[in-house]
């Protein structure tokens, strides 16, 4: 059984300024995802980075933020995070980052409603891509342990403790168990409920609610209104403060969120500043190719879709796990970016955050993770090869003959989706029966079994659904 200080699941910009953190504070991290190294890098930006750079402090983005998020917010969270965004930005750029500039040198910082500040900075379309790929370069410089093509299969927890987790080995069909002290859930949303798996299966949030830890967050159902209609490109909304307008299909100018349900809405980029298209030539490029449109003489269809998600694992000031009003803690587990839920959106979500929140949530658990585990001893193996007989026995039944088609019960799933929030009763009910369906694979192979994770990611969709369900 392999034995690891810290395991960080997960290869987002969270997931790595995790381990980055855990390692600087003298520990030896292991990073682990199902996915391969860099796939991180791909994921379409819905916005830029959030920063007061142009204020005295942090006030301002912080009452914007509790404005946007209502009376659910949780102040002290939003003060913390947003407090932090020009430390984070400081050393992003730092390590390499490479910002937009404006007439001066300083950061160009976009305008958006819900700021009362132009304070929206980045790379303009690669915001998301150049972060990971700086963070990336971070954790090779640390010599930090990276796995790809392993999929976490459970947490090992003994009352109320993290021991470790259970793993398959994506290429060779091997399950098996790692002793970790400290676990950190950093993996993607579950945006992929109502689009496709692909687009984010929620790994972390599922392996915590199968853990028996109650979400929280999971009623905010917040949206992005430039979609592309007919595909899953989302594009960022600070383009709408170079140029860009957004409007209904009539022609007449539209402020996000205040289209009419069904309303056809159109993004207008034929009147795009020239210097912006350098910034968002990535942008431009995929919508001509996506669907053969020409930004300079026609408009774009787009919609509203969930880009991303912000419930997850309660987690505190310093990324840990918590139950009873964050009074008591899971003894060594952490949880941040997409995975967690500090509070600061409330019930809304100010455009910005999202990035900020991942990174600062990322550096808390990673260095209180690796302080903590510096003093700590192994233990709980007897639980993991427990668990590990659980976990294999499980894999076993995805190639009995007796079982259903992937494609139906991904269906099923998905008109669950649809109905979220229609019948939370029903919802809750045909999720608990979903959890005993049996999945049966066309493809018996056990290495490289592609089939075989999808259905996995989709099974874990279910817990999902019954958080949401019972969250109202």
């Amino acid at each position: 059984m392999e034995s690891w200080d810290i395991v960080i699941i997960g290869s987002g910009p969270a997931a790595l300024r995790a381990a980055i953190a855990s390692s600087d504070a003298g520990t030896k991290p292991l990073l682990i995802d199902s996915k391969s190294i860099g796939s991180g890098s791909g994921t379409s930006p819905v916005s830029g980075f959030a920063a007061s750079f142009d204020e005295v402090d942090s006030t301002s983005h912080r009452e914007d933020t509790i404005s946007a998020g209502g009376e659910r917010t949780n102040k002290s969270a939003a003060a913390r995070v947003c407090g932090e965004a020009m430390n984070v930005l400081a050393k992003l750029e730092n390590w390499g980052l490479v910002l937009q500039r404006r007439d001066g040198g300083l950061p160009f910082a976009a305008s958006f409603q819900g700021h009362s500040r132009p304070r929206l900075v980045g790379c303009g379309d690669s915001t998301s891509r150049e972060i990971t790929r700086i963070l990336e370069e971070q954790t090779i410089k640390r010599g930090i342990v990276r796995r790809a093509d392993l999929q976490t299969l459970s947490l090992v927890m003994d009352n109320k403790q993290v021991r470790g987790i259970t793993v398959l080995d994506i290429q060779s069909g091997e399950v098996f168990g790692i002793q970790a002290k400290a676990v950190i859930l950093a993996t993607e949303g579950y945006q992929g409920l109502w689009s496709n798996i692909s687009e984010g299966s929620g790994t972390g949030i599922s392996l915590a609610a199968s853990a028996g830890i109650k979400l929280e967050g999971m009623s905010n159902m917040s949206k992005h209104h430039l979609t592309i209609k007919g595909t899953n490109l989302h594009l960022p909304v600070d383009i709408l403060s170079v140029g860009g307008r957004y409007r209904k299909d009539s022609g007449e100018d539209l402020d996000i969120g205040n289209e009419d349900s069904g309303e056809n809405c159109v993004l207008d980029l034929r009147s795009l500043e020239s210097d912006a298209k350098v910034w968002y030539a990535q942008t431009i490029r995929r919508i001509e190719e996506r669907t053969g449109l020409n930004i300079n003489s026609e408009v774009v269809p787009v919609y509203s879709s969930v880009a991303f998600t912000l419930g997850g694992a309660p987690i505190d000031e310093n990324g840990r796990v918590t139950f009873n009003s964050q009074k008591m803690w899971y003894t060594g587990l952490y949880a941040a970016g997409r995975s967690a839920n500090t509070g600061m959106h409330g019930d809304g979500y100010l455009p910005g955050n999202l990035q900020l929140e991942d990174l600062v949530t990322g550096e808390a658990a990673g260095h209180h993770a690796g302080q903590w585990a510096k003093n700590i001893n192994f233990a709980g193996s007897q639980k993991i090869e427990k668990e590990l007989s659980k976990a294999s026995e499980n894999i076993e039944n995805y190639f009995s003959t007796e079982g259903h088609p992937i494609g139906e019960v991904s269906n099923q799933i998905a008109n669950l989706a649809k109905n979220i929030h229609n019948n939370n009763e029903t919802n809750l009910s045909n999720a608990q029966e979903l959890k005993e369906v049996k999945i049966s694979l066309t493809d018996q192979s056990r290495a490289m079994n592609t089939e075989l994770v999808n259905a996995i990611q989709i099974k874990s969709m279910v817990p999902i659904i019954e958080a949401i369900s019972k969250s109202g």
